[in-house]
């Protein structure tokens, strides 16, 4: 949700922050802006369009002069997308320009203080009040008002601030929003996504909560919430700019989708050495691990998607009890916890405003906190215990594909790892998931290559109202992810139920034509699904089966079948999941829609 980016140096500032937007547009958006400072005075550039319209406005930045601005991208919370409530957002005075994520809790009580003051507000937003508190704390001293404003300000923020009267220093200041710093030569940089930085620096600090940081173009000076100078360590992004451009595909989710075999295979690789999983240097003991005698896996969207499939699992190798729910469910319902739970909280982002808070909430009950995290430094990977992180590259288009995969493979090492420890699953058992695992890339692969086949049946749904998929088990909770996939990105109503809850009411729902997708991959369940899906096709629905090869074949000429190659029961997610990633696609590519940015979805929920 929403982008921030802020560039201090020597060079066009509009440049920049125009090229760091338009990497930011995949977090999701609906207005966009920047301010420059030059000559003492703010240039202004505000669209409630995409952000081609900004370098349509600017010349490519040429008509904006100055080294030194902030540029945003929001997504409505308070007011409409309109250009009054887009960012940047001014001080009375004009001497302040202020960007922010996040949301300001206290807001309207700040205000109402604010125009008892005399001062004027422009926009519904809660952003605003903080220009104007700025304006109000400001006698001179720039660290003093920032300091003084904070202390104001309840929720949570991201912040990029200027002021015309120090026409080189750039301000960020987080609380429970991401923020990075960029160190370039002859220049410092600031962005809420390393996508917007890797171009021109692979050198950045992350920002810790309470923590503000003072740029110019030659020096960095951070301070801590009790205004004490802290010392950062600099990290250095692994990955190219390439990672973040669309190589020749026409979107990045094709682009991603066509990446799961080498990021499914990198993942692997890093838990896998020499055939044996280890899991680094984590603090997750043996002695530990023997007192666990429940899982709690929190996660929000796909991430829940994969940890549904997750419980399967390790319930099936640990013999634990495995408990998977949505983290603004958990945050709120004071969870029956101790330190013999073990919690995994599951990210692409690693900055989910949900699954944060109910890792802090997790983490305060005396659970031990393990995180499947995308990001290197990320709020999530920085909270928890322990980190096992994904190697998915960064992932743009909003409907994420590889992250879902690669979480998917983090448990499976997880689960055969634990087992192994535990002596809850037998050496035979373990043996048949260590050897399959390696070749699930090629295996995605092979699905990949035909997915030409998969276009064609995607005609078959471009003009359907309501889709419904089936499945039972592992299968079950793919569905929750095929579906979603296809909603999110298609706009069509899809839903996914447990097969056997048909006869609970679902089935009356089922009319002469509609779309039914049956995951048939859990082998022994077959006969069950089977009779689900001849109960469907008696009431006039088109079935679509999605069946693992060399398993079984319908007889039934009016069921349309879909194959992935076979694999191992516990790892049939891996698979089955990838002809419904490309159906998604190309279903949406049929009806029109903007697939890589889809309305009104966010890329990163940072609030909640």
């Amino acid at each position: 949700m929403c982008g921030i980016v802020g560039y201090t140096g020597k060079s066009s500032a509009a440049e920049f922050l125009l090229n760091g937007l338009e990497k930011l547009e995949y977090r999701g958006y609906d207005s966009a802006g920047i301010a420059v400072l030059h000559d003492k005075s703010f240039e202004i550039s505000k669209t409630i369009e995409r952000i081609e319209t900004l370098f349509a406005q600017t010349s490519n930045g040429n008509n904006i002069k100055g080294s030194l601005g902030i540029g945003h991208t929001r997504w409505a919370t308070h007011g409409a997308p309109s250009l009054e409530n887009s960012h940047p957002h001014l001080s009375n005075d004009r001497k302040f320009a202020v960007v922010h994520n996040g949301i300001i809790e206290n807001y309207s009580v700040l205000k109402q203080e604010l125009i008892d003051d005399g001062f004027q507000f422009t926009s519904e937003t809660d952003t605003e009040v903080i220009p104007m508190l700025l304006q109000k704390y400001y006698k001179g001293d720039i660290k003093a008002a920032v300091t003084a404003t904070l202390k104001k300000l309840e929720g949570s923020f991201a912040l990029g601030i200027i002021c015309a009267d120090s026409p080189e220093t750039l301000i960020a200041a987080k609380r429970f929003s991401p923020l990075i710093l960029g160190i370039g030569e002859n220049c410092n940089l600031v962005a809420s996504d390393v996508t917007a930085l890797v171009s021109h620096t692979k050198n950045v600090i992350y920002l810790e909560d309470g923590e503000t940081a003072f740029l110019t173009p030659a020096s960095v000076e951070i301070y801590d919430s009790e205004g004490a100078m802290a010392n950062k360590r600099i990290s250095v992004i692994d990955w190219d700019i390439s990672s973040a451009q669309k190589s020749g595909y026409d979107h990045f989710m094709m682009k991603e989708i066509m990446e799961q075999p080498d990021c499914v295979k990198k993942t692997l690789e890093s838990y896998n050495k020499n055939g044996e999983i280890t899991l680094g240097n984590i603090k997750l003991t043996e002695q530990k691990l023997k007192k666990i005698n429940k899982i709690e896996i929190v996660a929000c969207g796909s991430a829940y998607h994969a940890g549904a499939v997750g419980k399967y699992v390790l319930e099936e190798l640990l013999r634990i009890p495995v408990n998977v729910e949505l983290a603004s469910e958990f945050r709120y319902r004071n969870p029956i916890i101790d330190s013999n739970t073990l919690t995994v909280v599951i990210s692409q982002s690693g900055e989910t405003a949900d699954s944060l808070a109910a890792l802090k909430e997790a983490k305060k009950m005396g659970s031990h906190i393990l995180a499947v995290v995308n990001v290197v430094g990320s709020s999530i990977a920085k909270a928890a215990d322990d980190v096992l992180y994904t190697r998915a590259g960064p992932e743009i288009a909003v409907a994420t594909t590889k992250g879902y995969s690669t979480q998917l493979i983090v448990l499976y090492l997880l689960g055969i790892w634990a087992a192994n420890i535990l002596g809850t699953a037998n050496k035979e058992q373990l043996k048949a998931l260590n050897d399959e695992l390696p070749l699930i890339p090629q295996k995605i692969s092979k699905i990949l290559s035909q997915k030409s086949l998969i276009q064609d049946i995607a005609q078959d749904f471009a003009n359907a109202k309501s889709i419904f998929f089936i499945g039972r088990n592992i299968d079950y909770a793919v569905s929750l992810e095929a579906s979603l996939k296809l909603k999110e990105i298609s706009y069509i109503h899809s839903e996914a139920y447990a097969a056997g809850e048909l006869k609970h009411g679902t089935i009356s729902l089922i009319e002469d034509g509609t779309p039914v997708v049956a995951l048939c991959g859990c082998k022994r369940l077959h006969d069950k699904t089977l009779s689900n899906i001849k109960e469907v096709g008696a009431r006039g629905a088109r079935v679509l089966a999605c069946v693992a090869d060399r398993d079984f074949n319908f007889k039934d000429d009016k069921i349309k079948t879909l194959n992935f190659p076979a694999t191992n029961p516990l790892l049939i997610a891996s698979l089955e999941v990838i002809p419904f990633q490309l159906l998604a696609y190309y279903v949406a590519l049929q009806n029109g829609c903007d697939i890589d940015k889809p309305r009104n979805l966010a890329k990163s929920v940072t609030v909640e």
